[in-house]
């Protein structure tokens, strides 16, 4: 199939892209996106995706390249469109090297940790592990997360946890820092941090391409998980290996915190930094918020989304009206040539540190 160059001189929009998880969620989607969603096993929107969902062993159905984004009024896989001009979409870079989601949770999600490269590497062959970070862009009532062990644990004392959930549900929340969380707050997930998203956030997650979590609960709400799900095919003894024990308290909490850092702010323009190649070099992310403003120079081969808002995308290609829930990609070859101007708020996900 011969694909259209003219789409790399221009913003790149993609269709709609509702990953299945085994927890249910996405009811906020409704006003974000400006859909009819409710609650139920499609709870993230995988943006600008190159990645698949590691969901065979949670369904029944298998859906061929779930979670990998098709270019909007077309039938062309991104990685396709990649493939076809890699140099005009990706310059110098082997590959996209992120994954960026939006993710609604209506439970509290199976206590987990991700993988640092090396684990990855090891046990999945693969060069990316998951650090991830994330936005807070909504909330429901007393919405929260759980970040961090609460006290300091050791291997053996976890598993007997892990252990007990079969027939405790919550016995494992209560191992960790329950943080309330609003509209704004942003965390930065480190390989290997014990985590949980909790009931009633709305947040934008950036993350390594890789679709791999340890979720040790055998529960997540009333779904039984199976050993896969929970260990990806590795035995226990191995997979507990991928969390930091020595990670606790509220210093835990402190060190995934992180505070916006003013870069610009003047003409109806603000530029800020949410998580810095400083922080980790997997990604970068910045908050861009125009006040009838201009913005220009769109960091090349980003992931971009309108969080709040609307207006105008222009390009070499064309001019794109956009509001809150749109999203793009910005090809290296026109990034540096791409203004966006209007009223709104854009997340800049930006992709590894060269």
């Amino acid at each position: 199939m011969k694909i259209d160059k003219n789409l790399v001189y221009g913003p790149v929009f993609f269709e709609p892209n509702r990953a299945r998880r085994c927890y249910y969620g996405g009811a906020l989607f409704a006003d974000f996106f400006g859909d009819n969603s409710s609650d139920g096993i499609r709870p993230e929107e995988w943006v600008c995706s190159t990645t698949e969902a590691l969901n065979d062993n949670s369904f029944d159905e298998h859906i061929d390249n779930e979670g990998v984004s098709v270019v909007r009024g077309t039938d062309v896989l991104f990685p396709d469109l990649i493939n076809a001009y890699k140099s005009e979409m990706l310059g110098d870079r082997d590959n996209l090297g992120i994954l960026v989601k939006m993710l609604d949770s209506a439970i509290r999600l199976p206590v987990q940790a991700h993988p640092d490269k090396a684990f990855a590497r090891e046990h999945f062959h693969s060069e990316y592990g998951k650090t991830e970070s994330w936005l807070v862009v909504a909330t429901r009532p007393n919405a929260c997360i759980f970040f961090g062990f609460k006290n300091k644990i050791s291997k053996a004392e976890f598993y007997e946890a892990v252990k007990r959930s079969e027939t405790e549900k919550n016995c494992m929340e209560e191992l960790l820092n329950r943080v309330p969380v609003k509209v704004g707050d942003v965390f930065l997930i480190r390989a290997k941090a014990v985590h949980a998203i909790g009931a009633g956030c709305l947040v934008l997650e950036v993350q390594e391409p890789t679709d791999f979590t340890i979720q040790p609960e055998h529960y997540c709400g009333d779904i039984k998980l199976n050993n896969q799900t929970m260990f990806l095919g590795l035995d226990p003894s191995i997979a507990l290996d991928c969390f930091n024990y020595d990670s606790f308290g509220q210093k835990a909490v402190d060190e995934g915190r992180q505070i916006p850092i003013v870069n610009f702010d003047k003409d109806g323009v603000k530029v800020e930094t949410l998580i810095s190649y400083d922080d980790t070099p997997c990604f970068a992310l910045d908050r861009v918020t125009l006040t009838n403003g201009t913005y220009s120079g769109l960091t090349a081969s980003s992931v971009n989304i309108v969080l709040s808002g609307d207006g105008v995308v222009s390009a070499p290609n064309g001019d794109y009206k956009v509001k809150k829930g749109d999203y793009f990609f910005a090809p290296d070859i026109c990034a540096k040539d791409i203004k966006i101007s209007g009223s709104l708020e854009l997340a800049i996900c930006k992709p590894p540190k060269k």
